[in-house]
């Protein structure tokens, strides 16, 4: 059980952001002169944003220089801050941060892998339109989670949910790994303990860990993909959007359904009892309609 535990509290590691031979000249970044970081240009109009988030990013999450200036741009590209085609100068980007030319160009390669930017000779870095976006990377779904789209965002992954988790269910039912539905067991048995506790954290940790393994336990390497975009929604969803979003006995109950359903290889029952848990509550339908079975 403790390691179990200990193994829930362990963060999701940053992505290292390493390039590959040659990949930092894709990003020109000519190296300013001595006089010139003395005094880094004045951002006015839509630049001023931009000059703001410079002075807060060194308080960022704790990701270190390349994670937080990835955070900042990817945060003020979802909001809007930056729109569609802003060019997004190197050379500016780092004075205002105050961060090397390495740290720019690799976090402007993270950001392009991500759909969220583009860099092309004679015309520079430019923010791309939204219709780019990777809007199943795990970074984006909290960045617009957190934004001015929090309530779309809510919304989709509560319907994405419903049409990932119940069909997971199902299939999870007839695989029979009891080394995985003792794992299983065991995060309902560590959410229980949470709950008694009032301990909301390690509860959606746990929560968190069981929906990634019955997803991992279907057999589908395609459903198995997108276990990161569920375990995106269960941390973001900022409010009581399904009965995994509010810790009590009836979300408890639920769980322990689906365990019971998968030991006795029901895969309607397990497929029913995730619908339930998935159930959006009365409270939030206006925000968040529930899906509809066909």
């Amino acid at each position: 059980m403790s390691t179990l535990a200990q193994t829930m509290m362990t963060a999701r590691p940053a992505d290292s952001g390493l390039a590959g031979p040659g990949e930092l000249d894709r990003y020109s970044y000519a190296e300013p002169h001595a006089a010139e970081r003395v005094a880094p240009p004045a951002w006015d109009g839509p630049d001023t944003e931009l000059g703001r988030a410079g002075r807060r990013a060194a308080g960022s999450r704790g990701r270190g220089l390349h994670g937080q200036l990835v955070q900042q741009l990817g945060q003020m590209i979802v909001s809007g801050d930056l729109g569609a085609d802003r060019p997004l100068v190197p050379e500016e980007i780092g004075q205002r941060f105050e961060v090397s030319r390495t740290v720019v160009r690799e976090s402007l390669r993270v950001l392009e892998a991500k759909g969220l930017v583009s860099a092309r000779p004679n015309v520079g870095t430019r923010v791309r339109p939204v219709s780019d976006w990777n809007l199943l990377d795990p970074d984006i779904i909290e960045w617009r989670a957190f934004g001015p789209q929090r309530d779309d965002q809510r919304r989709e992954l509560c319907e994405l949910r419903w049409t990932i988790e119940p069909l997971a269910a199902r299939l999870a039912a007839g695989h029979g790994r009891e080394d995985v539905q003792q794992r299983l067991g065991d995060m309902v048995e560590i959410m229980g303990h949470a709950l008694a506790q009032g301990d909301g954290i390690t509860f959606s940790r746990a929560d968190a860990e069981f929906h990634t393994l019955l997803i991992q336990l279907a057999g589908n390497r395609m459903l198995e993909h997108l276990s990161g975009i569920v375990s995106a929604a269960l941390q973001v969803s900022g409010g009581p959007v399904t009965g995994c979003d509010r810790p009590n006995e009836v979300s408890l109950a639920h769980h322990a359904r689906i365990v019971d359903a998968l030991a006795a290889g029901d895969a309607a029952a397990a497929e029913s009892a995730m619908r339930q848990l998935l159930t959006v509550h009365p409270e939030v339908e206006r925000v968040v309609p529930a899906p509809r079975e066909h």
